[in-house]
């Protein structure tokens, strides 16, 4: 296991960013794409590969692929958006979509440095005024069986602003079909409960789901730092491959706990360190608590 994460580091050089596409590549193969999302309402990465270069996520709707589901056309890769900032919504915020107040996240600048895509962005409400600064840090590591991003997001009040409390948010990823429990997919988290009938609306402190493609097991986890507000995270987990972690929900996930009413005043800031890992195997043998035990030690 030290060598494995000591690869994690030593490997990252061979990630590359294509200016030109956007584009994300480690040892020569298509990792992914950075979409700055003009047409969807907000940026975020699509199609995620594992390392033997399978793909992950669901392809829809930016491709039309045969026998993928169509339905939320708002899940695209995997993105982080929140749907309840002053009352606008960034989370249902298809450009095609007429209810409610649909605000959509706008990439101001990025840059490529090393393995890592630094972004600005702009949360603007319908009328175009700017509720929040992002910067987010995306970094890239690798090894020859994982791949792992790493998410470090600072949000920035331009105004005051308050996160109400919904179910519908926020650092999310939308799985390739394989991975829903209708095609034999699984999800699991670090507390051992297994289906999203028992992870759904739970804490925890990382979530994974398994699946087989052509043949081969392969997981997608996410984890939440230690170091986050609200850690350990409530789960948006739905058991047709909806995956999202969620710090400003709670009594709409257990209705026995006060609301968890988020507020920044104009120039306050609230920060995140999330990982994603695509790993072979399911949880256990993918060895995922061991990794987050890494992570969460992580600076």
């Amino acid at each position: 296991m030290l060598l494995l994460l000591a690869a994690l580091t030593t490997l990252s050089a061979q990630v590359k960013f294509n200016p030109a596409d956007q584009s994300i590549t480690i040892d020569g193969k298509p990792f992914t794409t950075f979409h700055k999302g003009d047409d969807a309402g907000k940026p975020f990465l699509s199609p995620l590969r594992s390392a033997s270069g399978k793909v992950v996520t669901r392809l829809f709707p930016m491709e039309s692929i045969p026998g993928e589901s169509r339905d939320h056309l708002h899940h695209r890769g995997l993105w982080f958006t929140y749907d309840d900032i002053n009352g606008v919504k960034f989370w249902e915020n298809d450009p095609s979509y007429k209810k409610g107040r649909i605000g959509r996240v706008v990439v101001r600048d990025s840059s490529w440095k090393g393995n890592t895509l630094t972004a600005t962005m702009e949360w603007r409400d319908p009328e175009g005024k700017v509720l929040l600064v992002e910067t987010r840090d995306t970094i890239f590591r690798a090894d020859p069986a994982l791949r792992v991003i790493d998410f470090r997001i600072t949000l920035t009040a331009a105004v005051d602003v308050t996160f109400g409390d919904t179910k519908e948010g926020a650092f999310a990823i939308r799985l390739a079909e394989n991975f829903t429990e209708k095609r034999g997919g699984k999800i699991s988290d670090s507390e051992g409960r297994a289906g999203m009938a028992n992870v759904w609306g739970k804490r925890s402190k990382w979530v994974d789901y398994s699946g087989e493609i052509d043949g081969e097991k392969l997981g997608v986890a996410i984890f939440d730092h230690p170091a986050n507000p609200h850690h350990p995270t409530y789960w948006h987990a739905r058991n047709y491959g909806l995956f999202s972690l969620n710090p400003f929900g709670q009594n709409s996930f257990d209705p026995s706990a006060p609301e968890n009413i988020v507020k920044l005043k104009t120039g306050e800031k609230i920060a995140f360190h999330w990982r994603v890992v695509i790993h072979p195997g399911d949880a256990e043998t993918g060895k995922l608590a061991d990794l987050y035990k890494e992570f969460a030690t992580s600076k």
